[in-house]
């Protein structure tokens, strides 16, 4: 029984996901960090409010509806996923395309799919028939 759990956790897959794992939460905090104390500051100096919390609050039957809760949570998630586009994605992709140029990789173009090239052709027939 131990031996079996021993081989699970010890499948590369297991491990790997354990490493994205802490990772992803480091890696978190950085992007938490970088959106509360840079990018929303300079949001607030635009707009005057750090969050828009307060913005658009209703009371209907004693239930107090908070848009600008969600507002702010819109804004938040907008700011990560800029954060991480052009902290992360942006220059991950470049360096790989660096690198393929480097080793002499060239991008592949996909082959078509038969059944859409033969449609194709198709097409281009009739339109020689009219």
């Amino acid at each position: 029984m131990l031996k079996g759990f021993r081989e699970f956790i010890m499948k590369g897959n297991v491990v790997d996901l354990a490493v994205a794992v802490v990772i992803g939460a480091a890696f978190g905090a950085v992007i938490t960090a970088l959106v509360d104390n840079v990018l929303m500051p300079l949001i607030s100096a635009l707009v005057g409010a750090p969050s828009f919390d307060d913005f658009l609050l209703f009371d209907i039957n004693g239930n107090l509806i908070q848009v600008g809760v969600f507002l702010t949570a819109l804004v938040n998630f907008l700011l990560i996923a800029a954060a991480v586009y052009f902290v992360v994605v942006m220059p991950m992709n470049k360096a790989t395309e660096a690198l393929n140029r480097h080793r002499g990789i060239e991008d592949e173009e996909e082959e078509p799919d038969p059944q859409l090239a033969l449609l194709s052709q198709i097409r281009d027939e009739l339109q020689k028939l009219r």
